[in-house]
């Protein structure tokens, strides 16, 4: 399989014992807890607590203070993705408290079709540069222009793929596959001499040497909630590994099986039976076995039509577990890539087969940063007729349209933070980019303005003399409708216009279908219906219907609705673009979509629990120098947060801080209405603090920081200040 791609520009968790294998991150000033008799990797003891806040004492002291080297980047201690590089590291891995970042958030969302409908599917293997870029920052970065791939609705499957022995995905963007309802695979790969080495260790000894090595593979993939793994063996094998290699699959793929859900084990094309790294570019009696071992197939790129011929006689009711490869950048004997992607996929898709991307990110590659977005729509345009979508299936749906990526942090129309930053893992789910109102609407997303994030969906159309309205298909939903639903769209538009506009959906099962509470539109659209506006909410929906009607700040509007439904399908969810009453003319809109939501009414009767038990872990200081003429010395605090919720009830967390000094009872909270400072997003119940600037303590005096846990329900309404978790950090200097 290819690799470094840049240089062709040019041409369910279990408990377990802590981790011991801990390398230490390079020399700094830092320091440690102060507290007696408190390990560095426990939270201490708080010294006070009541039912609002826990505090933990500190005595500020600069020490070099060791993290493990594979969890945090040495400079600035975030949490950063990692791999294995040896068998030895494989083996040695048991799930610890640091690993504990690196957890998905929920398997994947339900979707339809299955992947076990049989339907040809699509895989995207993500190749870029080594891997580990700016993507391997567990709790983003601030990275410029960074690579950002949102065109789920085309992709089943997802490889992360590397050249370290075992990759395994930065949870990012398993977090941003799974709520797509894409699966993540890690690979599994050995190359060259050393390959053959790692190999005969595994391979050519008993079975239990390749049961331990997949055991590992398979703990890995439950633990961190990903979904199974690419095999990828690029080098000769020995007779007695070769003949062990099916044993190996056949064994990692029933253990995967049996301890993760929908689990895939996947073998791409190199090794031939006789042992040969021998690429065919096909599926053929030389590389069989390996397929009959496993749940899929993925080809080299240098096929032609005669070899997909071949293959369909081979294929024995499994078409779509073969997984054609093209490598976009069109190396070697290929019969597309680039911006011809699409006639290596005409062949693929006439003859039944599921295909394989190899390095699709060749569009940012291999052009202008500033052209990107630009550049990936025009990519996957020209693959719509041969990339079939899937629809998800659950409720509640809720989407701000962002990205993960962002010039500035807006939370509800409020600006939070300037300054670029990248957080793959934030990404909510996109919208079925090419849809576009029968070619009167182009729609692409922006991040020029944001209702909650980094960005928002733009709309630009027009509304011809002859029709009424232009509808836009958003998603594709295939959901079993509950007796009623809410549903609520945030947009503005830009500029002045007096252009209607609304949600609209589709319904299945018509023949067992009762609808109460909804106007169907006029003949033209009769399949489309338009549900009734939410005038007066219960009050236990309060929180959720409270921006209903309202024109919000930074000129958006929130609309809310309701839909009493029996026996239905939700198909599919439509804005539309009415012209206004009496208007005659063409008429021209641009139209940012800020949020979408649909949600079980019932579900906004259940009480959200709290968040619990926040306690502080992994201090570590250091001393900011002052500057003549600049401001006063002061302090940098880094520190691990740690709490306990139930991570079904949530979509994220969103972290702050309040800082401030000053004397008064330790488990007391400095008086004053200061607005908490957000610090980032977790999807797990952890978050690592970095680099937080905090005033100096004066002698006799205590420093306070407070942190704040602020949990976004899946429904989407905000929860109150006053039902966030808090804990709080009283610091000294030694001697007071």
């Amino acid at each position: 399989m290819r690799g470094q791609t840049g240089s062709a520009c040019l041409s369910q968790q279990r408990p377990s014992p802590l981790l011991t294998q801990a390398a230490a991150v390079g020399p700094m000033l830092v320091a440690t807890v102060g507290i007696e008799n408190i390990s560095p990797t426990l939270p201490p003891a708080p010294i006070e607590e009541d039912p609002q806040e826990a505090a933990f004492r500190e005595v500020v002291s600069f020490t070099p203070a060791p993290l493990p080297v594979r969890y945090y980047d040495k400079d600035t201690s975030s949490p950063i993705s990692f791999y294995f590089s040896s068998l030895e590291e494989l083996l040695a891995w048991t799930p610890g408290v640091e690993d504990g970042f690196h957890v998905a958030l929920s398997p994947p969302a339900c979707r339809q079709p299955p992947l076990s409908s049989g339907r040809p599917r699509t895989l995207l293997c993500h190749d870029m540069m080594g891997g580990y870029l700016d993507d391997r920052f567990v709790q983003g970065s601030a990275a410029q222009n960074p690579y950002t791939f949102y065109h789920w609705q085309y992709v089943d499957i997802f490889v992360y793929f590397s050249h370290h022995t075992v990759t395994i995905p930065p949870v990012g963007w398993t977090n941003a596959a799974h709520r797509h309802g894409v699966c993540v695979l890690g690979t599994f790969i050995t190359e060259w001499k050393g390959g053959e080495q790692l190999c005969e260790a595994f391979l050519a000894a008993d079975e239990r040497s390749y049961q331990a090595v997949a055991d590992q593979l398979v703990l890995i993939a439950q633990f961190l909630r990903f979904d199974g793994w690419l095999v990828n063996i690029e080098n000769a094998l020995s007779e007695t590994a070769v003949g062990n290699m099916p044993r190996f699959l056949r064994y990692l793929t029933t253990q995967l099986h049996q301890q993760v859900p929908g689990g895939l084990v996947l073998w791409y094309d190199s090794v031939v039976s006789s042992g040969q790294l021998k690429w065919q570019n096909e599926l053929n009696e030389h590389n069989r076995v390996f397929f009959d071992s496993c749940d899929g197939f993925f080809t080299n790129y240098n096929w032609q039509k005669e070899h997909l011929e071949r293959m369909q006689g081979l294929a024995r009711g499994r078409l779509a577990d073969i997984y054609v490869g093209v490598d976009v950048f069109a190396r070697g004997d290929v019969v597309g890539g680039r911006f011809d992607t699409n006639k290596s996929l005409e062949l693929i898709r006439t003859h039944g087969f599921s295909v394989a991307l190899f390095a699709p990110g060749w569009v940012y590659e291999c052009f202008e940063k500033t052209d990107f977005f630009q550049n990936e729509d025009k990519f996957w345009s020209l693959l719509t007729s041969y990339l079939p979508t899937h629809s998800i299936c659950s409720l509640p749906f809720v989407t701000s349209f962002c990205l993960g990526v962002g010039t500035r942090r807006i939370c509800y129309g409020q600006e939070e933070a300037v300054g670029p930053w990248y957080h793959p893992g934030a990404q909510e789910v996109q919208p079925l980019f090419g849809e576009g109102g029968q070619g009167r609407v182009k729609m692409h997303s922006c991040l020029a303005d944001a209702w909650n994030g980094g960005s928002s969906l733009l709309l630009r159309g027009v509304i011809p003399p002859e029709v009424r309205d232009v509808a836009v298909r958003l998603f594709s939903l295939q959901v079993p409708v509950p007796p009623k639903i809410f549903l609520s769209l945030v947009y503005k538009l830009e500029g002045p216009s007096n252009v209607r506009v609304a949600l609209e959906f589709t319904i299945g099962d018509t023949g067992s279908c009762h609808i109460g509470g909804i106007s169907a539109l006029n003949a033209e659209t009769s399949s489309r219906h338009s549900p009734r506006p939410l005038r007066v909410p219960p009050p236990k929906l309060a929180r959720w219907t409270g921006r209903c009607g309202q024109h919000l700040s930074g000129g958006w509007v929130q609309r809310c609705y309701e839909v009493s439904l029996r026996g239905c399908r939700l198909q599919d969810v439509f804005v539309s673009f009415s012209r206004p009453l009496g208007s005659r003319e063409e008429e021209d809109f641009v139209c940012r979509l800020g949020e979408l939501q649909v949600v079980d009414a019932n579900s906004l009767l259940t009480p959200l629990p709290h968040v619990q038990a926040t306690s502080v872990s992994h201090v570590r200081w250091q001393q900011t120098p002052s500057q003549a003429g600049g401001p006063p010395a002061g302090l940098r605090l880094s520190c691990t947060l740690h709490w306990s919720f139930l991570l079904s009830h949530v979509r994220c967390f969103r972290i702050h801080c309040s800082r401030g000094a000053g004397g008064g009872s330790p488990g007391r909270r400095t008086p004053g209405p200061e607005k908490p400072t957000f610090l980032g997003l977790a999807f797990v119940n952890q978050y690592r603090v970095v680099d937080l600037a905090v005033a100096a303590a004066e002698p006799g005096q205590d420093g306070r920081v407070e942190f704040l846990v602020e949990p976004v329900p899946k429904e989407g309404f905000q929860v109150p200040q006053a039902e966030w978790d808090r804990v709080a950090v009283l610091y000294s200097v030694p001697g007071t």
